[in-house]
């Protein structure tokens, strides 16, 4: 059984949020699921930036729930990807617009 927690309290931390995902991820909870958002600050990344941060989810997913929501790293769709119990689902869920004016959820 999980405990809610709601504390809203944000915490910035200045680096590169790719190269520090994993340290990061190791000082969240066990028992809490790891969430990344992004949209379109992934037009921005290089490809090979792009699959670094795929790349570092996958390896966190082999350990610990996590789920990712983003969109502009391989298309301009909306895209949930996430691990629970090590277990891969990738999924395309809306059309979007590139800089988030609309988007139409997918069937």
């Amino acid at each position: 059984m999980r405990t809610y927690v709601n504390d809203c309290s944000v915490q910035f931390i200045n680096g590169d949020g790719i190269k520090l995902l994993s340290e990061i991820s190791e000082n969240i909870p066990e028992d809490s699921i790891i969430c990344i958002f992004h949209t379109h600050v992934a037009n921005q990344m290089s490809i090979e930036t792009k699959q670094q941060l795929l790349q570092i989810v996958k390896d966190i997913g082999k350990k610990r729930d996590i789920c990712h929501l983003y969109n502009n790293i391989q298309d301009k769709y909306l895209h949930l990807d996430y691990y629970f119990d090590g277990i891969e689902s990738q999924n395309t869920i809306a059309e979007t617009d590139g800089h988030g004016r609309w988007f139409k959820w997918l069937a």
